[in-house]
């Protein structure tokens, strides 16, 4: 029996080729080579577009292909992944995101201690033109074990699937992300691995997180599942979470969902979409009706309005 390689870079995609020449690319720059790593797309049956053309491109037989013989969705695809991986440690990369330099020799040094279940780092954030429009804050200074981590993550949603790296080990034992959940399956899967294991961190930004309105996400802002789903996600969370603390960080989680779906209002108003904007601010009143909450709700109509009335002043 041939020794497994030590990584598994697992490429899910669906309809995303004209951005995966840049995923694979940055993972092909810190090639390690296929005795020590395993790439492979793993393709849900698009039929807009060709990544198998992408990887025959780019690959040159070095990145495998498999592609789902039916559309299965993105939580099976990405459970595709993990039964598919070979390697010891799993990165699951977007098939719209990228790593940085030096992404791959950063997280080895994180499972230097066989406890650890996983680690990630800081990510940067695209738009899908290319330019970086943000960052992740900063979880400690230094990189290092997580103190208390599953009472900050089951709070909120803090890090993007890319900059996760988990050992094979922990998803046989844990199993796959919840087919429940069609949003925040990834939240999910980082609170249930935060309960059982220590998660390590690093601060530097060497995951790249792409942000589009094309993307699943983008059009479930669009109709409000985002928030729908990420309430599920706090209830299935529960059970994860310390017993004595668990009404008070899932209170928590209701708040910062409530004070998300604001913010993505305010963000949908800025570029005249006023329709996902009120579809976000519904959705937050439906989550909590916490004083933090309506303070920045009133905030925000206050903006919107002033906005709206001076359009309507302006000439022309």
């Amino acid at each position: 029996m041939s020794t497994p390689p030590r990584w598994s870079v697992l490429i899910p995609t669906y309809e995303c080729a004209g951005y995966l020449r840049q995923t694979l690319a940055s993972v092909l720059a810190q090639d390690p080579g296929p005795a020590a790593m395993q790439i492979e797309v793993v393709d849900d049956h698009s039929t807009g577009d060709d990544p198998a053309a992408v990887v025959n491109e780019l690959g040159a037989g070095r990145v495998g292909f498999f592609r789902q013989p039916d559309n299965v969705g993105h939580v099976a695809n990405f459970n595709t992944c993990i039964a598919r991986a070979r390697g010891e440690l799993v990165h699951i990369l977007h098939g719209d995101d990228a790593v940085e330099p030096g992404f791959y020799a950063a997280m080895e040094r994180g499972f230097t201690d066989p406890a650890i279940g996983a680690a990630f780092c800081r990510q940067r954030i695209m738009n899908e033109h290319g330019r970086m429009i943000g960052v992740s804050r900063v979880e400690r200074e230094t990189p290092g074990v997580l103190d208390r981590w599953i009472e900050t993550i089951g709070a909120g949603q803090r890090l993007q699937t890319p900059s996760m790296v988990v050992r094979r080990t922990v998803y046989d034992h844990l199993g796959g992300f919840d087919p429940r959940l069609s949003y925040c399956e990834d939240w999910e899967m980082w609170v249930r691995i935060a309960a059982h294991y220590p998660v390590w961190y690093e601060p530097e930004p060497l995951a790249v997180y792409r942000m589009h309105t094309a993307s699943s996400s983008g059009q479930k802002m669009r109709t409000g599942e985002n928030i729908r789903d990420l309430r599920r996600g706090v209830e299935i969370n529960r059970a994860h979470l310390p017993p004595d603390r668990a009404d008070e960080i899932s209170r928590q989680a209701m708040v910062n969902i409530g004070l998300g779906a604001l913010s993505r209002a305010r963000h949908a108003f800025k570029r005249a979409d006023h329709r996902t904007g009120l579809v976000q601010v519904r959705e937050a009143f439906n989550t909590s009706r916490s004083p933090r909450v309506i303070a920045r709700a009133a905030k925000l109509g206050a903006l919107w309005v002033g906005r709206y009335a001076w359009r309507r002043r302006k000439p022309g």
